[in-house]
């Protein structure tokens, strides 16, 4: 049996896209509500991340990856300074 046109749009009714609310953080970044800030790690005025050590860590596995790359042969030097 057909839809009328009444059913289809209240079926689509429930389907927008919203807008993501953003919130301001202490520091002044923006951030998701009820979400750490992405930038100090803080949420409710305490820090829950820390960010220094998210970051060491990443350019760690970075590193890492690099190096395993290089040892396999996937990536030579002449195609690192291109990206660079």
């Amino acid at each position: 049996m057909r839809a009328n046109r009444s059913k289809t749009g209240m079926r689509r009714s429930h389907a927008a896209v919203l807008a993501s609310r953003a919130a301001l953080c202490s520091c002044g970044a923006l951030r998701l509500a009820h979400r750490a800030c992405p930038s100090c790690g803080k949420y409710n005025g305490r820090v829950i991340i820390d960010i220094v050590a998210r970051t060491k860590r990443d350019q760690r596995r970075t590193k890492r990856r690099e190096k395993a790359l290089r040892e396999s042969g996937q990536i030579t030097e002449s195609k690192e300074q291109v990206k660079t």
